[in-house]
């Protein structure tokens, strides 16, 4: 019975080789010796009850791993199910300040960000943008008709950052990502830049609101107008004052300023909730897809 246990425990539990290695240290026993017919009763029964301590307090986390392949209520999904659901929801916003993407799912959202889909799916979101623009906006012309950008994998992709991170699936180092926004090498969203053109064609105001810190302007700047962005009327970084406070609010501050200007906000976009929500409220809000981070 030992030699079961011994055995499921290793088969259940294979990346927890931590604790098997502990259990196994303990247990010094040959395995012939294990699982000789002589071993005496209580032996056998105190070494069940010392795996069972180790076992019990684990069941539940047992219980959700996805490579059992069913749900709670016997619905059988695969390991694609989990993942697209795992995406879908953080979309929806149902799932909110995740640090990591789940283990298991760091090759299906690296396959998503460099998917036709994703593409796709960020294509339509600029597409409903100018939708609303052209039949429910009634632009003034008067020079605050404005817009809000955000900038990261809104105008400028970080994928390749992410790319060399796991896709999300590391824990991000702030510092790391700083000095790769320094070399200025992310690539244009090419939907976004098609969007921002048309907007700027029409006469409205591009206004860009990032949460990245004022020691970043230059390399930003240098990166946007490299990749084909110009002619914004304003790009609002991110100063020291407001480090300590949520990037939500820090955007719904700067909100509350540039309609204090006299400025009327048709729209946003943004990545991120935290980008488009918080008041004043624009009148519309448009989220582009991203599952690689959360930024509260």
């Amino acid at each position: 019975m030992t030699c079961h246990i011994l055995r499921t425990l290793k088969s259940a539990y294979l990346k927890r080789e931590w604790l098997v290695r502990v259990v196994l240290s303990s247990v010094k026993f040959s395995s012939h010796a294990v699982c000789s017919k002589e071993e005496k009763m209580e032996k056998t029964v105190w070494w069940c009850l010392v795996l069972t301590c180790f076992l019990v307090p684990l069941a539940g986390a047992a219980d959700w791993n996805i490579l059992k392949l069913q749900t709670h209520d016997g619905l059988k999904i695969s390991l694609k199910n989990y993942c697209e659901s795992w995406r879908m929801n953080v979309e929806l916003h149902n799932i909110r300040e995740f640090q990591v993407v789940p283990e298991e799912c760091t090759e299906y959202i690296g396959k998503y960000v460099t998917s036709t889909q994703y593409k796709v799916d960020s294509q339509r979101a600029t597409e409903e943008c100018l939708l609303y623009l052209s039949t429910s906006c009634n632009l003034k012309k008067d020079g605050f008709d404005a817009w809000i950008f955000d900038i990261d994998d809104t105008l400028l992709s970080t994928l390749p950052y992410y790319k060399d991170n796991q896709y999300g699936g590391r824990k991000l180092n702030v510092t790391s990502l700083e000095e790769w926004m320094k070399s200025g090498k992310a690539p244009a969203l090419d939907h976004s830049l098609k969007l921002y053109d048309e907007l700027k064609s029409r006469g409205v105001q591009i206004l860009l609101v990032t949460s990245r810190k004022e020691h970043l302007r230059s390399a930003t700047i240098d990166n946007l107008v490299k990749v084909g962005y110009y002619g914004w009327t304003k790009i609002i970084f991110r100063d020291p004052a407001n480090e300590l406070v949520s990037v939500e609010k820090y955007k719904s501050d700067v909100r509350k300023k540039i309609v204090n200007d006299g400025y009327r906000i048709w729209g946003i976009l943004g990545d991120q909730y935290s980008s488009i929500e918080g008041i004043p409220n624009p009148k519309r809000a448009f989220k582009l897809p991203n599952p690689m981070y959360y930024v509260a």
